[in-house]
């Protein structure tokens, strides 16, 4: 998989998902948001990095049970130990809310081998333990059931459905306050500039709300409005965009 670059990564730091959606719908993409899945992390940790995915598909008890984590092979335990430092775990639960895809012990081992952050759009066990992470995590609830009562984990870093959004391995995830995007990874560095610039832009237009203007000719930008914002950057001029 293509590592990101610093510069990209960086743009991506600094830009919002609200703002990554609005490019992506200009080019077309409308699925790209990971319904139903939000920030479980006590800070307001950024997520940033190439998705490595993990496949659940109904569990059946005849062969989900307790014994089955005394094989080191087990795919989401080999899921934890292969997943590439710098890289988010993106865990394909189909929506099931109903029991974990990993708790506290899990997420642990994932950060200290340098894992970028964890996506699930089922549960995470041992919330409050991973909550207080230096390592962004994002699920759809917290709930205490073992992942074997729901989930048979089957396949690691093949393309997935996480939380209705087609999930590649490579692809750029991003997460923030608002919930977690996928960016499909030839895109990612195109997109990370044009939103870089974006936001540069709408922090210029709400300066200009804040000081009472009105919309009109300020959000979307009038031709007016775009000459003062590029004025306002002087030298460094390579912002623009549109809304």
């Amino acid at each position: 998989m293509t590592e990101l670059s610093s510069q990209t990564r960086d743009r991506l730091l600094a830009v919002s998902t609200a703002t990554l959606s609005t490019i992506l719908f200009k080019r077309g993409l409308r699925s790209q948001f990971i319904q139903g899945v939000q920030r479980l992390s006590a800070k307001p940790l950024k997520l940033v990095g190439p998705a490595f995915t993990l496949r659940y598909i109904p569990a059946r008890e005849d062969i989900d049970v307790i014994e089955v984590f005394r094989d080191p092979e087990h795919p989401q335990r080999r899921a934890i130990e292969t997943v590439p430092p710098g890289h988010v775990l993106v865990m394909d639960c189909r929506q099931d809310r109903t029991a974990a895809s990993a708790g506290g012990i899990l997420a642990t081992r994932a950060m200290v081998r340098g894992c970028a952050g964890i996506v699930s759009d089922g549960g995470l066990r041992d919330a409050d333990e991973i909550a207080e992470l230096a390592m962004p995590t994002f699920c759809a609830v917290r709930s205490a059931p073992t992942n074997l009562t729901r989930h048979h984990a089957v396949d690691i870093n093949v393309p997935i459905g996480c939380g209705t959004a087609p999930v590649f391995p490579g692809d750029v995830m991003v997460g923030d306050g608002d919930g977690v995007i996928v960016l499909p990874r030839h895109l990612a560095d195109d997109i990370a500039l044009e939103a870089f610039n974006q936001d540069r832009l709408e922090s210029f237009i709400l300066g200009e709300i804040r000081n009472g203007a009105a919309l009109r000719g300020i959000y979307p930008p009038s031709a007016e409005t775009l000459a003062r914002f590029k004025a306002s950057l002087g030298d460094d001029s390579s912002g623009s965009g549109t809304i």
